[in-house]
């Protein structure tokens, strides 16, 4: 299980390029990046079922409720990371922040965080109406596991390639003392 989870983790959070699709001839990345999204959901989809039991009938909803909220999570999730990055250009050290261009910045990311939490109160209404409380919950804790591996996996690459450990940001790195 943990082996499926991680190389979905890998594929999501790594570009085809960093993976070595550069070197294969054939469609181009983004037609690679969306094949492996379909592998890496399906796989997921048949953990889920597994784990939680599901008959036929929910896991076709559920496949179904994923397709309809799953676009809008993506783009939404997209949206929040390209503000994020914008408002660390912002706020670079040794250049002046615009407070305007901050300030508009923070209200977007507001928004997005109260938007993403609408859709999640959607999505899980809808799923209320096919999966018991207790699938539910499952469902969602596979689910924020699943993306919290995701966003390690990404943030290690943003800082180096070193994943988990010290040394992935340069605030982490231990201090050495003064040379005497």
């Amino acid at each position: 299980m943990k082996h499926i989870v991680l190389m979905a983790c890998l594929a999501v959070a790594f570009p085809a390029s960093l993976l070595g699709a550069q070197d294969r001839p054939g469609p181009p990345d983004s037609a690679r990046r969306a094949a492996l999204r379909a592998q890496i959901e399906r796989r997921f989809a048949e953990h889920v079922r597994r784990e939680l039991g599901l008959t036929d009938d929910q896991a076709a909803k559920l496949r179904a409720t994923q397709e309809r909220y799953g676009e809008r999570r993506r783009a939404l999730l997209e949206r929040q990371r390209e503000l994020r990055q914008a408002l660390g250009a912002q706020m670079r050290p040794g250049q002046a922040a615009n407070p305007d261009s901050v300030r508009q910045l923070m209200d977007a990311l507001q928004a997005g965080r109260a938007e993403l939490f609408k859709l999640e109160q959607e999505e899980d209404r809808e799923m209320a109406t096919y999966l018991s409380p207790v699938q539910r919950a499952r469902f969602q804790m596979m689910r924020e596991r699943f993306l919290q591996r995701v966003q390690e996996l990404r943030r290690g690459r943003e800082w180096g390639g070193r994943g988990r450990g010290w040394g992935r940001d340069p605030m982490d790195r231990p201090r050495r003392p003064p040379a005497s």
